[in-house]
């Protein structure tokens, strides 16, 4: 039992990495649409490549969103509106007609006159309300047909044009009184009637919609139907409209048919191998060429993490509506992936994760490309993250490529661009404008898992932080020569193509453990007097080898990033102590080298190796007499190619070449420091 148990301790790290594998795995096959996936692609205009095909089963033609549309249209403009009727408006009005007559009319008017003015009154009121009178004015076609309820019950039915409307009182009063020649009471009646008349209809706007919904219910999604055997199309035919839809009715129904248990299992089944064989590919990426990204869980699970995340946001925006697909900011994962890690990653986890999005999205093909491309775009523009011009400047370009990519497919589907959606160009620039996120979450990230990206490191290399305050003010001497091996390291990776910023932060850090005992080092010490004198050269030793550990607890206090520990653990290998060492074999024959070794580790990246090279270097430039040119050249060869003697790099992947380089780097470097001439020829 405690065999096994040692055996899960020596192996929790590959165990971690296969359950959080098989956890992914199930968790996006989860988020997967579980149905059958149409095995044929096709597009509008195109021909069609493979072979016949013939109707598999029964199934019904469905309408195109553009018949849809129509239909509605035609349904609501031929909808009929409904008003409410009060019946008591015209008692009412009739009533004080009578009355409001004999106030206006005296009885000085002959009796037959008299009369007929009253005639012609009710007359006007009669015609007022045979349908009715509207209160407000409403925008209607007066061809619209109307229904009058009573009490919600149907009364009459008509048009829009028969019912009065304020603007059309005048005008019937002038009528009736032109047809009984009694025009020239004109002015009373039309102040009679102005007060008096009121509107008896009210547009009973709920009922009206309740009634256009259960008719725009009423349409037929289908419009005939394909039966089983039928031959839809053959190979080499174009996919013209009538076939395009017919297809497309074809894969709805395939992929909308209720599944078995049997069939519905082996869906999932086959939908687990494609999501595990991708996952499978970025972990083998991780393993050859991304060996220490590989072996650290934590980022590992941040990689798996941000995938998941952006599948499982797109599902979530696909499922509300799929027209928002492309707000969703893909392009922040290889910016995160580049922040944290490198360009060639990003990409990679990029590629897979829209490759398993493709299950997921409508017109799966046109969104990997654009996706792809915009991705592609991302990598190849953004440089220096931390530098915020640079964001803005790429987003726009990853805008840009979605609106011109887009453009063009659109093209080749339609043939023209009269019917374009312009509101696509409005989800790419909002999809755009959330890619800026991408700040905030990098520093979230960087809480979250204990990440470093190249805005921390950034915030590192500002010289008045507390901890370089600190350094200078107790060793300044360490200060002054972690400034120029920073200078020295920043040049020799630019060079080479390293991480600058990186190895440049490395270098202001990597001797902050000589804050311990300054006056140990001989950079800072000021009044000639060495402590050495006083000490055993195994003592020394142990005091400056010391330094390391010492560097390592201070980082640790003041949370200084892994990344940056690492220059503190590595920038002087396994290598010795010469000095002392070579004191101490002068009194005593045998002698332990060991104990005046550094204990490690020796570099194990690009980064590490050159700050090696270029701390040796700069510490040891201090003792060169009078140098030349020719001095300095031998000085740097001899100290880098006994690092390369004693394999210091050998766990760097660093080339011969780019030692090379460097060694160039350090002379020109070394030369202007010392203000060399070109020496001129006698």
């Amino acid at each position: 039992m405690e065999d096994f148990i040692n055996k899960l301790y020596r192996n929790h790290s590959f165990i971690y990495k296969g359950l959080l594998f098989i956890c992914t795995t199930f968790l996006i096959v989860y988020l997967f649409p579980k149905s059958g996936k149409f095995k044929y692609n096709f597009e509008k205009g195109k021909p069609w490549q493979s072979e016949v095909l013939l109707a598999p089963f029964d199934f019904a033609i469905k309408k195109n969103d553009a018949e849809l549309t129509q239909e509605k249209q035609e349904i609501a403009n031929n909808s009929v509106l409904y008003f409410d009727l009060d019946n008591s408006v015209k008692t009412r009005v009739t009533q004080s007609f009578a009355a409001q007559f004999k106030k206006m009319f005296s009885d000085s008017l002959p009796r037959v006159t008299y009369n007929s003015l009253f005639k012609v009154g009710q007359e006007i009121i009669s015609e007022f309300y045979i349908v009715g009178v509207l209160g407000e004015s409403y925008n209607f076609s007066e061809t619209s047909s109307i229904v009058i309820l009573e009490d919600r019950v149907k009364k009459q039915e008509g048009f829009f044009s028969e019912i009065i409307k304020q603007d059309a009182i005048t005008p019937i009063i002038e009528k009736s009184l032109l047809k009984h020649n009694l025009i020239k009471y004109k002015k009373n009646f039309i102040s009679l009637f102005f007060d008096l008349i009121e509107p008896n209809l009210v547009f009973n706007k709920s009922f009206t919609e309740k009634a256009l919904q259960e008719d725009l219910n009423k349409i037929a999604l289908v419009r005939g139907s394909v039966e089983k055997g039928t031959l839809i199309i053959s190979k080499g035919e174009v996919v013209d409209a009538e076939r395009f839809q017919i297809l497309k009715s074809l894969q709805s129904e395939f992929e909308s048919q209720e599944w078995g248990k049997s069939n519905y299992n082996w869906i999932i089944f086959a939908y687990t191998l494609l999501v595990a064989l991708a996952l499978l590919m970025l972990y083998l990426f991780l393993r050859k060429y991304r060996r220490e990204v590989f072996e650290n869980n934590t980022k590992v699970t941040f990689i798996f993490f941000n995938i998941f995340l952006m599948i499982f946001i797109t599902t979530l925006v696909v499922n509300y509506d799929s027209k928002f697909i492309y707000v969703v900011p893909i392009c922040i994962l290889p910016l995160i992936f580049k922040a944290f890690f490198d360009a060639r990653l990003g990409m990679f986890a990029h590629v897979i994760t829209v490759l398993l999005l493709g299950f997921i999205v409508p017109n799966s093909y046109e969104y990997m490309f654009l996706q792809i491309l915009a991705g592609i775009v991302t990598i190849l523009t953004v440089s220096e993250l931390y530098k915020r011009a640079n964001l803005f400047i790429s987003v726009g370009q990853i805008t840009s490529v979605y609106i011109v990519a887009y453009f063009a497919f659109y093209v080749i589907h339609e043939g023209s661009v009269e019917n374009i959606q312009w509101e696509m160009f409005i989800w790419f620039i909002l999809s755009g404008l959330a890619t800026l996120f991408v700040q905030p979450l990098i520093y979230a990230y960087e809480k979250i898992f204990g990440l470093v990206s190249d805005v921390s490191l950034l915030e590192l290399s500002d010289t008045n932080s507390t901890l370089l305050k600190e350094l200078s003010n107790k060793a300044p001497g360490t200060f002054h020569h972690s400034l120029n091996v920073a200078n020295l390291a920043e040049a020799s990776a630019n060079e080479i193509g390293a991480n600058a910023m990186l190895v440049r932060v490395g270098a202001l850090y990597h001797d902050i453990g000589k804050m311990k005992n300054p006056t140990y080092f001989t950079e800072n010490q000021s009044t000639g007097i060495n402590p050495h004198d006083e000490l055993s050269s195994k003592e020394s030793a142990r005091i400056i080898i010391s330094h390391v550990i010492d560097g390592i607890e201070i980082a640790k206090k003041y949370n200084l990033p892994d990344r940056v520990i690492d220059f503190i653990r590595t920038h002087h290998g396994t290598s010795t102590v010469y000095y002392f060492y070579m004191k101490e074999k002068k009194d005593i024959e045998a002698v332990n080298k060991a104990d005046f070794c550094y204990p490690g580790p020796k570099p194990f990246s690009k980064e590490t190796a050159i700050l090696m090279m270029c701390d040796s270097v700069e510490a040891a430039s201090k003792s060169l007499k009078e140098p030349t040119s020719t001095k300095i050249d031998a000085f740097v060869e001899s100290i880098v190619d006994k690092q390369i003697e004693e394999g210091q790099f050998l766990n760097a992947n660093i080339t011969f070449k780019e030692i090379q380089s460097i060694k160039k780097v350090l002379k020109h470097k070394l030369a202007n420091i010392y203000h060399l001439r070109i020496e001129y020829p006698e």
